[in-house]
């Protein structure tokens, strides 16, 4: 195995710090016979534990050793995954280097592990190559990641040499991208040691616009816009805003998981994280992808001066934000920025000497997002329509709609008002009731 790593011309891990490349140092231990068999036997199941470790954290199965070298050929950004996630395929001498190393590959994916296994006298890759893993909820794992890891594997399995894995690599790349952002579909800011880092959201919610009941006005602006952004045509920063519970962080959730396909991504950011943001955009700017720089439940205090960091990325920084960025933020103020009427009154004792001109620079925050798009509390027939249609997709829930609408009111009364989120949670209650009877 190390004779075929050290071959490797693009795909090569400069670190050694892979679970391919410490088994492929394991392996060179072993055939020079520089370390005991108890020894190498103790590595091989320290790299063993890791690679279950990955297998569980994304759902692999069957072959583990085919879906891991499939998940390190995918995940890996280098100078060919780059130009092919850009541009998809290209003529060019980087190719002679890929199929070389996919030949490798195709070697590495048909090792024969039983040489060492019966002079170890262990027999962990056999296990590993049919491998039965423990059915686990969607939320445990990342699903997404799972299903194009194992469909790609068993294509690389069949594949006959290493111009079929090219081919078969290089589709992946085109139509996914490389690396996290080809896979994930949503990421959050993590501080390291070396500065602050997008890591991955490997749960999120499945929900789409459909599962949104009414607001068809607010979700088609949302749609046309994101359509627009997706496609590289010119598209606005949104601030849907409005009363809460009514669908606001819903439909942005749901809108990503619908253009998750045409390259739509989601960076979530929190107010504390706004000095950051030209950090993350440095990161992002160059990547084949459109992104969303989403905010959720944004809103500023009288002696918050965060907005500042958010006006300069939005719109006048010296650096021009990248067309490939958007920002959609959501907020139950429709100016952001909290207002009180001392404000409004030059007049007023204040070390301000211009009152006015300082709140027109707070609210001018707002103008920066070109599209607003409001989400007010539901009348009660809308209540209580989405309130049926809800209940309807559950078949444990066997009420006549006049006994669901009476609850409903009895329940919104009780548990914060008429909105969206209060319908959703009491039939998650009536179908809680009805599934324990």
């Amino acid at each position: 195995m190390h004779k075929l790593l050290s071959n490797l011309i693009i795909y090569r891990d400069t670190n050694g710090e892979s679970i391919l490349f410490r088994l492929g140092s394991i392996f060179e231990k072993f055939h020079s016979g520089s370390e005991s068999d108890e020894h190498l036997r103790t590595e091989i199941f320290v790299e063993i534990r890791r690679l279950l470790d990955v297998a569980t954290k994304y759902g692999f199965d069957n072959n583990l050793w085919h879906n891991y070298l499939t998940y390190f050929i995918i995940t890996d950004e280098n100078p060919f995954s780059f130009t092919y996630e850009k541009a998809g395929e290209q003529p060019g001498t980087v190719n002679t280097f890929a199929v070389n190393d996919f030949s490798i590959f195709k070697k590495l994916f048909d090792y024969d592990f039983s040489e060492i296994e019966q002079k170890l006298g262990i027999n962990c890759f056999s296990v590993i190559s049919d491998y039965q893993a423990i059915p686990k909820r969607e939320q445990i794992y990342n699903k997404n990641v799972s299903e194009k890891v194992r469909a790609l594997s068993r294509e690389l399995e069949a594949a006959p040499d290493g111009k079929a894995v090219f081919d078969a690599v290089s589709r992946f790349y085109r139509d996914y991208g490389v690396g996290m952002f080809g896979l994930n579909k949503a990421f959050r800011l993590k501080e390291t040691a070396d500065g602050v880092k997008l890591s991955p959201i490997t749960n999120m919610e499945r929900v789409m616009l459909s599962d949104l009941v009414g607001y068809e006005l607010q979700k088609a602006a949302l749609v046309a816009n994101t359509e627009a952004f997706v496609s590289g045509k010119p598209a606005n920063n949104v601030l849907l805003y409005g009363d809460s519970g009514t669908g606001k962080s819903t439909s942005i959730k749901a809108i990503v998981n619908q253009y998750y396909d045409s390259g739509l991504r989601m960076i979530e950011i929190y107010k504390h994280q706004f000095k950051e943001l030209s950090s993350v955009i440095s990161q992002i700017k160059n990547r084949n992808y459109r992104f969303i720089i989403y905010m959720d439940d944004l809103s500023f205090e009288d002696n918050e001066t965060e907005y500042k960091y958010l006006k300069a990325i939005i719109e006048g920084g010296v650096e021009t934000k990248p067309d490939n960025v958007l920002i959609y933020a959501t907020s139950n103020r429709r100016h952001l920025i909290k207002e009180s009427f001392r404000d409004r009154n030059d007049t007023a004792y204040t070390e301000d000497v211009h009152r006015s001109e300082t709140i027109e620079e707070k609210l001018s925050l707002v103008n920066r997002f070109g599209l607003t798009i409001g989400y007010m509390k539901p009348s009660r027939t809308e209540f209580e329509n989405i309130v049926l249609t809800l209940a309807r997709k559950h078949p444990s829930i066997t009420l006549s709609d006049e006994e669901i609408i009476a609850e409903a009111h009895r329940w919104e009364l009780r548990h914060g008002g008429i909105s969206g989120r209060t319908a959703q949670q009491f039939v998650n209650h009536l179908s809680g009731m009805a599934s324990s009877k």
